[in-house]
């Protein structure tokens, strides 16, 4: 929120500096984001009045100017200004540079210095200025045009109120009853205790006995409704150039006189008001849950489809003419054509205003205040006020108030122990300071024993248990009050189990392997969850940040593939990333407790990917594709000193032929593999096919713990085995059979060597390859002889040749 300072000071000035009133409301809970001046430093340019606007000769665009700048420039003469504005016209106040001006630093960072200059022959002594060469606004499309009552020769800079500050504020979401030029300065005269402006909003006589009926049929929807007839008009009025400064301190540009005024309560005292055209109107307004299939165009030019979750305000032929509480319609908006408007303000349940907004993809300054809570006591106040404005500024005449309350909300009591803030708040509280701070916000409460027993006014929707008003007594008193305690408690360092590696251990380990660390949202696309999990009923989101990420995620590759996308789209020739996060099931098993929800798995992951070249490009060799061994060996260098297993099978992100189960000790701990060919031309992957991999994390982190053995004190011995087996035999199961028939002395087994004849040969079939392997035999207490070593070999040949059809080759 953005307000300028003097505007906060007409309500409360307390005798603060700027600083020290922006550290007040930011160590109140209202942070200060900026603090900015509303114009950057410049001087030299005054007030004055155009009295003659000539064409220059030498120029079709120029006008020669004589300008009225005061009786302290030029002996009370007029000056002659060259002028190209399209403007420049006799009769208008502007901004005047005087000889020795500086206008505000350009992008070189130097102020710009006003000197007597020569425009095609002509003399200028001065220059008239525009909004933005004054760096007031962005406007460019000629001079500034100042009112009519402003006094030639005045500082500009005074006359336009620029030395002021501008405050922007950062309000969480319980700070609703802060949205409010006036709501701040009551939170300032309860911090400092400095007298508080209570603005009076005197009833505005009914001239006219006109009404417009209203129907409110949806209680839960509304809880009160007001509003009145204004006729005759003048929409073309111009605003007043002090509520078009305060707007524009506020950020909010100004549109048409109506607008400007609702937009101005709004920014002061935190009430969001619409104006209907009275003639657009069928007879009546209705307020009630909108109906499946009704479609209204809003102001800012969207059409969109209601339903029974939405409110609306409607007219008597049943057509939808607003958002409630958040957008007005473009049926009934007000127009120069405009004579007879209707003001309306209304109580709007947060509940039923929350999150339709951002439903639709777009927010309003009304639907964000009415979603945190309007104060509901003062509606028809604020349309006195904006009554009497409209009256002031377009004219007109008024009619009778009408005020409907079906449905008020009711404020439940809060009890505060004084005993019990003071052990929250970490330093003593007696209930006299509690009944000040009390006082002091305006909060109504009742006095016993140690409890102070307070009723919420209105205006304050966060006060709902005991801990917001302990947050409210802490905040006044000042939370530099708190005294700097230490702790007592003994610090004593948690001990890791060494059977078990930390999450950082495990990111720097994977990081060892050329991968790089992504952090991605936990929700994703639909279509991820469908396609690359095969999950068909994700957890979706109430509301949504974004339309697409409408799910959480069940696996980490969708964010994985989505990030090569982006690196692909950037022209990244070699990709490796990896993520550690969790992932969301639907697991009806879970519990609720204090870190789980009900019915909802949410398994920790380590999730990899790798595209590209296998290694960094270097002179020594070529560019490899990286492929699925290369992936395979991290993960077996992840898992050093436990031993890795690997079995064909299907995953929905996966090639078919070309992933596996990842298995540590027989259990299934996760999956690795190429992209789908389908995906990868689904997700437009170029290149070659990306490899990813999945586990789950607290298998990943397990660790065995080193066990000591002695050196062997007898010599091993290697025999090389070339076996002739069927193309369907696996690795995995020769290597079974080899180390079950080895008994005690086969140490080691490893493949070394595959051969498959280009033709048929003698010895080997078309459908046999032959797999060479070499064995290591050793027997720590003897030394091994042949006759115990050919007999090992022995063993393991027959059992290959008997349970895989293994022979030796010759």
């Amino acid at each position: 929120m953005q307000f300028p300072e003097s505007w906060l000071r007409e309500f409360c000035n307390p005798s603060l500096s700027t600083e020290k009133l922006a550290e007040l409301l930011t160590m109140s809970g209202m942070e200060v984001e900026e603090l900015r001046p509303v114009a950057p430093p410049f001087h030299g340019i005054v007030v004055a009045e155009i009295l003659e606007a000539e064409q220059h000769p030498n120029a079709d665009k120029l006008r020669v100017c004589k300008v009225n700048a005061g009786a302290a420039f030029n002996n009370g003469e007029p000056l002659q200004i060259v002028c190209g504005a399209p403007n420049a016209r006799a009769g208008i106040k502007v901004p005047l540079a005087t000889v020795g001006a500086e206008l505000p630093p350009g992008e070189d960072g130097r102020p710009f210095k006003i000197g007597v200059g020569k425009l095609r022959g002509i003399e200028s002594f001065g220059m008239l200025c525009s909004a933005r060469e004054l760096k007031l606004s962005e406007d460019h499309g000629g001079l500034l045009e100042l009112s009519a009552d402003a006094v030639i020769g005045e500082d500009i800079r005074t006359h336009l109120n620029l030395d002021d500050t501008l405050f922007t504020l950062k309000l969480t979401p319980n700070l609703g009853h802060c949205l409010s030029v006036f709501s701040i300065a009551r939170e300032v005269a309860a911090l400092t205790g400095a007298p508080l402006h209570q603005p009076a909003f005197p009833p505005v006589a009914p001239r006219i006995d006109a009404r417009l009926p209203v129907r409110v049929q949806a209680t839960d929807l509304c809880g009160r409704f007001s509003g009145r007839v204004v006729r005759g008009i003048n929409p073309q009025a111009q605003t007043p150039a002090w509520m078009v400064e305060r707007l524009a301190h506020c950020g909010q540009r100004s549109v048409t006189a109506l607008v400007d005024i609702s937009n101005y309560v709004m920014f002061e005292y935190g009430r969001p008001s619409h104006i209907f055209d009275l003639d657009k109107i069928d007879r009546e307004l209705v307020v009630r849950w909108g109906r499946a299939g009704e479609q209204l165009k809003l102001l800012n030019g969207n059409t969109i489809t209601v339903d029974e979750k939405v409110g609306v305000i409607a007219d008597g032929s049943g057509a939808v003419e607003s958002l409630a509480g958040i957008m007005g319609g473009d049926h009934t908006a007000v127009s120069d054509d405009t004579r007879n408007v209707y003001v309306e303000a209304a109580f709007w349940w947060p509940e039923a205003v929350m999150g339709r907004g951002r439903r639709y993809n777009f927010s309003t300054d009304a639907g964000h205040r009415f979603e945190r809570g309007v104060d509901p006591a003062l509606t028809v106040e604020h349309i006195e006020h904006i009554t009497r404005l409209i009256l002031d500024i377009c004219g007109g005449e008024a009619g009778p108030m009408d005020d409907q309350s079906p449905n008020l909300p009711v404020r439940q009591p809060v009890a505060l122990r004084v005993a019990r803030a003071a052990k929250i708040i970490g330093m003593p509280v007696t209930q006299a300071q509690c009944e000040a701070v009390f006082t002091r916000l305006g909060l109504p409460f009742t006095a016993a024993d140690g409890v102070l027993t307070v009723t919420p006014p209105s205006w304050r929707f966060d006060i709902q248990i005991e801990e917001d008003l302990i947050e409210e007594v802490i905040r006044v008193l000042g939370f530099p009050t708190l005294p700097s305690t230490p702790p007592l408690a003994p610090i004593v360092a948690k001990t890791r189990s060494e059977s078990r590696q930390s999450t950082h251990a495990l990111r720097r380990a994977v990081a060892a392997r050329d991968y790089f660390e992504t952090i991605n949202f936990s929700f994703v696309e639909a279509r991820w969850e469908h396609d690359l999990a095969g999950v068909t009923n994700p957890i979706k989101l109430l509301n949504p940040i974004a339309a697409p990420l409408s799910v959480m995620r069940t696996s980490l590759i969708g964010s994985l593939v989505q990030v090569l996308r982006h690196n692909q789209a950037r022209r990244a020739t070699r990709v490796r990333v990896f993520e550690l996060g969790r992932v969301f099931k639907r697991d009806a098993s879970v519990a609720a407790g204090p870190l789980t929800v009900a019915g909802i798995a949410q398994p920790l992951r380590l999730a990899g990917l790798a595209w590209g070249p296998a290694d960094q490009s270097q002179w020594s060799q070529r560019d490899r594709a990286v492929d699925f061994f290369d992936v395979k060996g991290d993960l077996e260098a992840l898992f050093a000193a436990r031993e890795l297993s690997f079995v064909a099978a299907e995953h929905p992100a996966l090639h078919p032929g070309r992933s596996a189960r990842v298995l540590l000790d027989g259990a299934d701990i996760g999956a690795v593999g190429e992209l789908h060919p389908r995906w990868r031309q689904a997700y437009d992957i170029s290149g070659g096919a990306p490899v990813l991999f999945e586990l789950d994390l607290d298998a990943t982190l397990a660790l065995t713990l080193p066990s000591g053995r002695p050196l062997p004190r007898q010599q091993a011995a290697q025999r090389d085995l070339a076996l002739v087996v069927r193309d369907t035999v696996s690795h995995d199961a020769l290597m079974a059979t080899i180390q079950a028939a080895g008994g005690a002395l086969l140490r080691s087994a490893r493949l070394f060597d595959v051969f498959k004849p280009a033709a048929a040969s003698s010895d080997m079939q078309p459908d046999e390859r032959s797999l060479a392997v070499r064995l290591e035999l050793l027997d720590d207490e003897a030394t091994l002889t042949d006759e115990r070593i050919e007999a090992a070999v022995g063993a393991i040949v027959s059992a290959a040749t008997a349970e895989l059809g293994a022979r030796l080759r010759g």
